[in-house]
């Protein structure tokens, strides 16, 4: 990936991780907030070394299109995608966090607006996914206003300090590689056009059904 990479959008640029970008990440990141709502793989509190590890790409691979979210000049958050390997190579996860001093002013919508389109385009890819914990209802409102779809619901999934918990599963279906746009799915509906180039041929495969999803979720008084 070009290490020039850069994403501007309405009052935020997402770009490369710099070495610089350490204090500002280490304050952001040890934000007591942010981490109710990622993987146990987010360090908490996030140390020095943490942050030196991440920013060498000793945590995610910085090859990939993991970008640093900068807003009124420094790095509070970061967006990525992390492709599939062989069959699933033309689909992805989708990770992102922010710190909180960003919460509810539809910073997030706006990032991922202009990140998953670009994502999609670029790579390409004709699906990515994003699992949202069940007790962070802002990030799957994010993703919704953003053309995902909610597909089902992994449950009891995520084994947290107060309990087990639910995973919702959403995920974008498009892409506009060589071959164009795929549809928008529908909801309950599972639409794959997709038209692959390897080795110089063109595959075409297309696949449709409809499927009935049903997800309880847990919840707590």
């Amino acid at each position: 990936m070009d290490e020039s990479l850069t994403l501007h959008g309405d009052g935020f640029v997402l770009r490369r991780w710099r070495q610089d970008d350490l204090d500002a990440l280490l304050r952001h990141a040890n934000d007591p907030l942010v981490p109710r709502g990622l993987s146990e793989r987010f360090p908490h509190p996030c140390t020095r070394a943490d942050g030196e590890a991440f920013l060498a790409g000793r945590v995610v691979d910085l090859q990939h299109p993991v970008l640093a979210i900068e807003i009124d000049g420094q790095a509070c958050g970061t967006i990525a995608v992390r492709p599939g390997q062989g069959e699933r190579r033309f689909s992805a996860e989708l990770g992102y966090w922010i710190g909180s001093a960003y919460w509810g002013r539809g910073w997030m919508t706006r990032i991922v607006g202009t990140y998953v389109p670009w994502a999609m385009q670029t790579l390409p890819l004709y699906r990515v996914q994003a699992t949202v914990l069940d007790t962070n209802p802002a990030s799957a409102r994010v993703l919704l206003r953003n053309g995902f779809v909610e597909e089902g619901c992994s449950r009891c999934a995520i084994m947290r300090p107060d309990g087990l918990h639910d995973l919702r599963v959403l995920a974008r279906v498009g892409g506009a590689g060589r071959s164009g746009l795929i549809p928008a799915m529908r909801a309950g509906e599972c639409v794959c056009q997709a038209h692959l180039y390897a080795a110089g041929r063109q595959i075409r495969h297309r696949h449709r059904h409809r499927s009935r999803v049903s997800c309880i979720a847990s919840t707590s008084t």
